[in-house]
């Protein structure tokens, strides 16, 4: 079997020289195993939290918080295995490769799609609060994340279906470098690739500044108490918008592959990891701290989870005379 037809004469000048699981590469996935670590220990705590107590999951704000989280959870696991993998070695077999990259490529689109679910839940609240509950109710929740869901699935399964139809049966039986790029079988599928992430992302942004001045006009003819509301629901659309900058790095990091083979081979492997690192660690590990450890609800009831915030109860006075008695 030839695994070098299957990527291009770039990646198979750069495999020639590969030597798996160098000292630096164990370094960097030490590093990046760690922060996976601390980060799904602060999602987890986040989850947990979340099905503890049935006041955040029958309000829909918080379930599609905690989507967000989950699917941040599947996304970074995704990435981290294919990384490792990668590093140790290169060459995946074909099916369990385009397994992952439908996961990676559908958990990646979840996240801008859940902002915007998210942005316009907080302008429906602060515009429309008498009917907050009727139009955000749980089953409506339910069937945006399933909508999402379904809407990350068309590009990866569509680009699967011109896999089929033009390769042979017998390369999915091969092995290849596992990037999506490397099941591009026609020049019409880069085109796509762009005008999804372009629409995408106009959509997403589109969401954001509109519910962000609306709710900012809706703010200046509200009384004193409501302003209070609306002031927290506009930082939290700024936040969102922080997180759809963090996520829009990842729709970034394909259009960087030309530009790293620029540089020696020796520093391919420093490059893509540098990308990896920024692309999808740094988001991930800040979106619980942005979003979970800011909330005033999840942040009172994740203390009474945690032991270092737990105060200790003193014996009350009857208890001591009781004692004392005996």
């Amino acid at each position: 079997m030839n695994t070098s037809e299957d990527i291009s004469g770039n990646d198979v000048a750069f495999f020639k020289n590969y030597i798996p699981m160098q000292p630096s590469a164990i370094a960097k996935a030490t590093v990046t195993i760690a922060l996976y670590i601390v980060t799904n220990i602060m999602n987890g705590m986040l989850i947990f939290t979340y099905f503890k107590h049935p006041i955040f999951y029958e309000n829909s704000r918080y379930v599609l918080f905690v989507h967000l989280v989950i699917n941040d959870v599947f996304e970074l696991s995704v990435a981290l295995t294919l990384h490792i993998w990668s590093e140790v070695k290169p060459f995946i077999f074909v099916p369990v490769c385009y397994f992952y990259l439908i996961l990676a490529v559908n958990t990646t689109l979840n996240t801008p799609l859940n902002l915007a679910v998210m942005c316009l839940e907080r302008y429906i609240a602060i515009c429309y609060p008498l009917r907050h509950s009727q139009i955000c109710s749980l089953q409506r929740t339910y069937i945006a994340i399933g909508v999402i869901w379904f809407i990350g699935f068309i590009p990866p399964i569509t680009d699967l279906f011109i896999v089929l139809a033009v390769e042979q049966t017998s390369f999915f039986s091969t092995s290849i470098y596992c990037l999506r790029e490397n099941f591009f079988r026609v020049s019409y599928q880069y085109d796509k690739r762009v005008f999804i992430k372009t629409l995408y992302f106009s959509v997403v942004w589109l969401v954001i500044v509109c519910t962000y001045l609306r709710i900012m006009f809706a703010a200046r003819s509200a009384s004193s108490s409501e302003k209070t509301s609306a002031k927290k629901a506009r930082n939290t659309i700024l936040l969102h918008g922080l997180q759809l900058l963090l996520a829009m790095l990842t729709f970034i990091a394909p259009f960087t592959e030309n530009f790293f083979w620029s540089f020696p081979s020796g520093m391919l492997l420093d490059l893509h990891y540098v990308r990896y690192f920024l692309v999808y660690i740094i988001p991930r590990t800040l979106s619980p701290v942005i979003y979970g450890l800011r909330d005033e609800n999840f942040r009172k009831h994740l203390k009474g989870h945690l032991p270092c915030f737990q105060n200790p109860v003193a014996p009350s006075k009857a208890a001591g005379n009781h004692s004392s008695g005996k």
